[in-house]
């Protein structure tokens, strides 16, 4: 299944995608949180779609769509998990997963705004595949991880690298701006994606490729990384993991290449859709 959210920022109703056309599933009566994954929602979804076959009613053309998982309680990032973009920022390959936390507050709907803080100079991107967590994940096996993923998204890791950087203490500060999660267009149950470890990721600026990479090159992969951050924390129903970026960010170039008002920004991972995202300053 593939499930979206749907209509203005705050009032986002459940949605889901049939054949490329988007039907609005609200009539189940509940929204894409930690209960609805908690308590098996997936598979009242999927009954429910079963049953009302037919009968959805249609998402009108345009529609805006919010991040496909109502708030999560929390979003886990993973850095420098490909050895390109390690060496691109001339960070040296990890020995454990880097992990780092994403504000919640930071996450916006696939097609929103990025707004560029106030004070930023260097305000970055970075595509990358985002996790759902379909049930809570406390010490979990590696062998046993993809059991408790209920889905996949494409994500923007946005980023200030002077707050994340220079500014002192860790890089959550760099990371959790408002508008710097970018998630959607849609949530991907495990089942529509062949291979999770074989997807192309990409990202143009202006309409020129800066990222292009494939999963196939995680140093760690999904189900280490759940099993890892668990160690750690309790991941809960609807939280998301984002799994790192390829080469090709701004921070990685020569010279440095940052975000203005008026880019552009586009990314995609197969099987996990597009998004795009205008630049604006921060009022």
């Amino acid at each position: 299944m593939k499930l979206i959210r749907f209509g203005a920022a705050g009032q986002e109703k459940p949605g889901i995608i049939l054949n490329e056309q988007w039907y609005d599933v609200s009539a189940l009566g509940e929204d894409y949180n930690e209960q609805f994954f908690e308590t098996g929602g997936l598979e009242r979804l999927e009954q429910f779609v079963k049953s009302n076959s037919g009968k959805l009613p249609s998402v009108p053309a345009g529609t805006r769509l919010g991040p496909p998982v109502a708030r999560p309680s929390k979003i886990v990032c993973i850095g420098l998990n490909y050895a390109d973009h390690a060496r691109e920022t001339n960070a040296a390959v990890p020995s454990e997963p880097v992990v780092f936390m994403k504000a919640t507050s930071a996450l916006v709907g696939p097609n929103d705004n990025i707004v560029i803080p106030k004070n930023s100079k260097k305000t970055d991107w970075e595509v990358e595949l985002a996790v759902v967590i379909g049930k809570k994940a406390s010490y979990v096996e590696e062998a046993d991880a993809l059991q408790y993923v209920a889905g996949y998204c494409l994500h923007n890791d946005v980023s200030e690298r002077e707050f994340q950087i220079e500014r002192n203490g860790t890089w959550d500060k760099g990371k959790g701006c408002d508008t710097f999660a970018p998630v959607g267009p849609f949530l991907a149950t495990q089942d529509e994606i062949a291979d999770i470890n074989n997807l192309r990721l990409w990202l143009t600026v202006n309409g020129k490729k800066m990222q292009d990479g494939n999963t196939s090159n995680f140093i760690f992969r999904i189900p280490y990384l759940v099993h890892y951050v668990s160690q750690f924390m309790s991941l809960l129903p609807g939280d998301i993991i984002s799994t790192g970026t390829p080469a090709g960010v701004g921070l990685g170039m020569n010279p440095q290449v940052y975000l203005q008002p008026g880019d552009v920004v586009e990314l995609g991972i197969d099987g996990l859709g597009t998004s795009k995202q205008q630049v604006v300053a921060y009022k």
